[in-house]
């Protein structure tokens, strides 16, 4: 039987996204792998060198979906990875390692995840992932001591036994019960909510979770719950008949756990079925929305932006706004998307754990140096400071993001300060259909 693809989850207890990338190469044996996981920085460099030569360079894998059907969403994140890796290179790396970027495309294909990350753990001493499909290879890092950052929405192993060698640099870690919060269902309730429709994807556990979520959320807040639908095919952009039954269901506000262009397209859909709406957006802030086709049918709707924006600047967004221009060629108007944001901090977390270790690094010490890290927040661009000590199996003691809003000319922060709730005692999502 083909894996389910555990996706997206990010509205409230879980807004949504997907990932991928490629490339293949020789496995190096189990054995050799599980030694090296104990030894210096030096001994799993990729290029050996004599003891007088500089330190050896330090191979930091990135594991993501650059083709299939994530690529849409995902194929220009490798940007941000790879850019805050050049950034440390400027300032001499770490402790005079020359930190090389390794890109490997999960083609979002449950049957080639494991080819991919037994890649990085054969060619990397490090993992970063912003991949959907991670939980279904991430016994592998575990067995072979393998530190993994990144982002924690593909699954629950970011905050499950045995899999402390995994660190989400968004949210530090999961809550296998995933409880509901009330931030989505307070926000949209504020801003004349009445009637929801909640939409996921049926081949995604954590995407039609968060549906769930999403309308257990509105529903606390005193909302109606008009439609619930978790059959959503992947990538789907027909929505004729979507539209239609959230008319005739009076839905006036949604939440969709999707994908940009799956989200797009079913605001297109409502609008002209003539539904008047306001939408949350877990996805889709993001520059190259402005002026496309969709632009026009989110006017007024609102997007998460669980990093900090770079139009409420910081020392944080400045770094990142800097180190993008010069080794990713963005424009003065340019700001990074999503994805870029993940893959920036998941290579953030992994150098702050190189860096504490010491020039004499071993896998297994930057593990157990991370765990001990008691605030990480991106440089100031996550909403709140993450305490690895004590964070996992656990989730923030709230769910904050900024809310940004499509005008004419761009997107506006509804606020400086981000939106944030909590979760609601007792409340426990499992995946639709397990």
């Amino acid at each position: 039987m083909q894996p389910r693809i555990e996706e997206k989850g990010r509205a409230a207890a879980g807004q949504s996204r997907w990932r991928s990338r490629r490339p293949r190469g020789r496995i190096v044996g189990t054995a050799l792998v599980a030694a090296a996981a104990g030894l210096p920085l030096a001994m799993v460099a990729t290029t050996p060198t004599p003891a007088s030569a500089s330190p050896a360079p330090i191979t930091i894998a990135y594991v993501t979906d650059l083709t299939g059907p994530g690529g849409a969403e995902n194929s220009t994140s490798p940007a941000g990875f790879e850019a805050r890796l050049a950034l440390q290179n400027a300032h001499g790396g770490v402790n005079g390692h020359k930190l090389v970027p390794l890109v490997i495309d999960d083609q979002t294909s449950p049957s080639q995840i494991a080819t991919a990350v037994q890649e990085a753990d054969s060619k990397a001493f490090g993992i970063v992932s912003q991949s959907p499909l991670f939980f279904l290879a991430a016994k592998y890092p575990h067995q072979q001591g393998v530190p993994v950052t990144g982002s924690y929405d593909d699954g629950p192993e970011w905050g499950t036994q045995p899999y402390t060698n995994m660190f989400a640099s968004d949210e530090g870690s999961v809550n296998p019960k995933y409880p509901v919060n009330t931030q989505i269902g307070d926000f949209l309730k504020s801003h004349g909510g009445t009637v929801l429709g909640a939409y996921g994807y049926g081949i995604s556990p954590s995407s039609s979770r968060a549906a769930v979520q999403n309308a257990d959320s509105f529903k606390h807040a005193g909302g109606k719950v008009g439609v619930l639908d978790t059959s959503i095919p992947f990538g789907s952009v027909a929505f004729t008949s979507t539209a239609l039954t959230a008319k005739q269901d009076g839905v006036n506000t949604i939440v969709p756990g999707m994908d940009a262009n799956s989200n797009y397209a079913l605001a297109t859909a409502l609008k002209q079925a003539g539904v008047k709406f306001k939408a949350l957006f877990a996805t889709g802030y993001q520059p190259d929305l402005i002026n496309s086709p969709a632009w026009g049918a989110v006017q007024g709707d609102y997007f998460l932006s669980l990093f900090r924006p770079w139009s409420l600047p910081n020392a944080g967004t400045q770094q990142m706004q800097a180190a993008m221009k010069k080794y990713a060629h963005f424009s003065l108007s340019q700001f990074a998307n999503f994805g870029q944001e993940e893959a920036w901090a998941g290579a953030d977390l992994m150098i702050k754990g190189l860096q504490m270790a010491g020039p004499n690094a071993s896998r297994a010490t930057v593990i157990k140096d991370l765990r001990s890290l008691k605030t990480y927040n991106d440089n100031g661009m996550l909403p709140q400071s993450i305490n690895y000590s004590t964070i996992f199996g656990h989730d923030l003691p709230q769910q904050c993001t900024w809310i940004m809003q499509a005008h004419a000319n761009g997107f506006t922060p509804v606020s400086s300060k981000p939106v944030c709730g909590t979760d609601i005692a007792g409340t426990s999502t499992a995946s639709v259909g397990s």
